[in-house]
C-alpha cells in the first residue's frame, strides 16, 4: 500500500522557461483540490538545501499565468549532485513534512529527482527547457514561446540585412540540440541551416551558396545557426572575407528564455502540472510527464533518461529542400 501523500513540494530548477509559472500553479490548485498542502521551493535544489521553502495557496498562483519566468526562481546545484546533498535533500523534505515533489526542468534536473525517488521522496518530473532536447516527450514547456520569439527576431534581421544587402548569422539557443535552430530555419525561410547534430564544419558549402545566390540576384542571405556549433562572429569574419559580402552576426541570446508564454505553452503546461500532481495523488513516483502522439502521459524516470532523441530527417530534409533556388 502506498503511503498517502499529504503536502506536496513543487520546484523549478535549470534554465528559466516561459510557461514554468503556468505549470506551477497547476501542480498548486490541483494539489489543493485533492485535498493536499503545497510548499514551493525556491531556487531549485539549491533552495532545498538552504531550506527556503515557504507555503503556497491558490491565491499565491494568482495571475501568474501569462508571466514569463518562474516565480519560484531558479538556480543550478553542484552541491545536490552528490551524495551527500541528495541525502541531505531528502531529509530536509522529511523536516518539513514534503511526501512528494514536483520538479520542473530538464535532463538534470530529472536525474535529481531521481535520486530523491531513490530516497524515499515520491517524486515526478515535469519538462521545462526552451532546448525541446528531452527524449521521452515531443513537447516541452518554453519550446513554443522561445522559437516564437526567435522567429520574430529573425523575421527583423532579414527586413534591415535586404535594405543593406548583406549575409546575416543568426545564433539562436538549444545547447546542443538544434530544435529551435530547425524551426526558425523553415519559419524564417532561411538560406542556411546549421544544426549540431548536422553540420559538418564546411563553410567552403555556405560560400558557394551565398556567392550563386548573389548571381541569381539575391539581395541578402540568413543563416540560422544553433548555439551549439557556435561561433557565430567569428563565421561571419571568415565568409566577409571569402565572398567581399557584409556579413554581421547577431546572437540573440536570453531573450528567448523570457515574455509572457504562447498559448500552447500555458495550456500544455497546465495539464502537465495538473498531471503530476495527480501521480503524487495517488502515490506514484519516479515519474516524468510527458506529451506524445497527441496525448499527456507518464514514463518511468529511469527508462525516460535512457531514451535518445535526434533530429527528425525528414524534417531536416525539408529545410534544405526548401532553401534551394531562393
Amino acid at each position: 500500500m502506498a503511503k498517502e501523500i499529504k503536502t506536496i513540494g513543487v520546484l523549478t530548477s535549470g534554465g528559466d522557461a516561459p510557461g514554468m509559472n503556468a505549470a506551477i500553479r497547476a501542480v498548486v490548485r490541483k494539489a489543493l483540490v485533492n485535498g493536499k498542502q503545497v510548499k514551493g521551493i525556491l531556487k531549485g535544489y539549491s533552495g532545498l538545501l538552504n531550506e527556503e521553502i515557504i507555503d503556497l495557496s491558490a491565491n499565491d498562483v494568482s495571475n501568474t499565468i501569462e508571466r514569463g519566468g518562474t516565480i519560484l526562481f531558479t538556480a543550478r546545484c553542484k552541491e545536490f549532485m552528490t551524495e551527500e546533498g541528495q541525502k541531505r535533500g531528502a531529509e530536509i523534505c522529511r523536516k518539513h513534512g514534503i511526501d512528494g515533489i514536483v520538479v520542473i526542468g530538464g535532463d538534470g534536473s530529472f536525474r535529481g529527482a531521481q535520486k530523491l525517488a531513490n530516497l524515499g521522496i515520491n517524486t515526478i518530473g515535469v519538462p521545462g527547457t526552451i532546448d525541446l532536447d528531452i527524449s521521452c516527450t515531443e513537447y516541452t514547456i518554453g519550446f513554443d514561446t522561445a522559437v516564437n520569439t526567435a522567429m520574430e527576431a529573425i523575421d527583423k534581421v532579414r527586413d534591415t540585412s535586404t535594405s543593406h544587402e548583406r549575409c546575416s548569422i543568426i545564433e539562436v539557443m538549444g545547447r546542443n540540440a538544434g530544435y529551435i535552430a530547425l524551426w526558425c530555419g523553415i519559419a524564417n525561410g532561411a538560406e542556411d541551416i546549421l544544426l549540431p547534430e548536422n553540420y559538418d564544419y564546411d563553410e567552403q558549402k555556405i560560400i558557394n551558396n551565398i556567392i550563386e545566390n548573389r548571381k541569381r540576384g539575391k539581395k541578402h542571405h540568413i543563416i540560422v545557426n544553433a548555439e551549439g556549433v557556435g561561433h557565430s562572429t567569428s563565421m561571419a569574419r571568415r565568409i566577409e572575407a571569402a565572398t567581399g559580402i557584409e556579413t554581421r552576426a547577431t546572437i540573440l541570446g536570453h531573450m528567448q528564455r523570457g515574455g509572457s508564454p504562447t498559448c500552447k505553452d500555458r495550456v500544455y503546461a497546465s495539464m502537465m502540472g495538473a498531471m503530476a500532481a495527480d501521480l503524487l495523488c495517488d502515490g506514484k513516483t519516479n515519474r516524468v510527464v510527458g506529451y506524445q502522439h497527441g496525448r499527456f502521459q507518464d514514463f518511468d524516470i529511469n527508462e525516460a533518461l535512457d531514451m535518445v532523441k535526434g533530429i527528425d530527417p525528414y524534417q531536416y530534409q525539408v529545410a534544405k529542400d526548401l532553401s534551394k533556388h531562393c
